[in-house]
């Protein structure tokens, strides 16, 4: 499994960190999974949101993956960078949906969730967002769940920050199993949280 995180100016450090260490240390436990930090702009060096500088000499247009992990970041400050200008600059959303559409599945952490919704993919869906944009969600079509996660197959989606190491963890036992997800948790020594909302038998995507 190939998931790629991409990164932008303002992102959360730890909405995109902490799920990629997840997925590292899994593989490292034997399970056939890749995490890669990229960005959509060519961008040899990205700020986060409290001043961490991140190199990634990836661009997501150059990489093939079967999931898109969107993570969020400074959406209520509606500032010059974080999610609030990736969506309304237009060119995220406009990605991560034309991938979605081509088949690859997407999660999105805290705010991220928005980015999610501003490319359409949220609507109608049932799905969470940090506690400061719920009613932002809500707004924009989406069916908000109260759960740490929200799975919906295709659409994963987590409320703030921490969150996102329980969508890893959630991610891990669905595609992987009990034993990498528990192998893993003990490395990391972290009990992960729910709850956890899950549809599995549904069709996911539209017709």
């Amino acid at each position: 499994m190939k998931i790629a995180i991409v990164l932008f100016e303002g992102f959360d450090e730890l909405d995109a960190i902490a799920p990629y260490e997840v997925f590292e240390n899994a593989h490292e436990e034997g399970a056939d999974v890749t995490a890669t930090l990229c960005t959509i702009d060519d961008l040899a060096e990205v700020t986060a949101s409290h001043g961490l500088q991140v190199r990634t000499d990836h661009q997501l247009v150059d990489l093939s993956p079967d999931l898109v992990l969107v993570p969020g970041g400074q959406w209520g400050a509606r500032g010059e960078t974080g999610a609030w200008a990736e969506a309304e600059r237009g060119t995220f959303p406009e990605t991560i949906a034309r991938l979605f559409d081509e088949g690859v599945s997407v999660a999105g952490v805290c705010t991220g969730g928005m980015l999610l919704a501003r490319a359409g993919i949220t609507d109608g869906r049932p799905a969470i967002t940090h506690a400061s944009a719920v009613d932002d969600l809500r707004r924009s079509g989406a069916e908000v769940v109260d759960a740490r996660v929200v799975d919906d197959g295709d659409l994963v989606t987590a409320g703030g920050v921490t969150s996102g190491l329980d969508l890893a963890f959630h991610l891990l036992r669905r595609e992987f199993g009990d034993e990498i997800a528990d192998a893993v948790a003990d490395r990391m020594e972290y009990e992960p949280r729910g709850p956890v909302y899950s549809e599995p038998t549904q069709n996911h995507r539209s017709q």
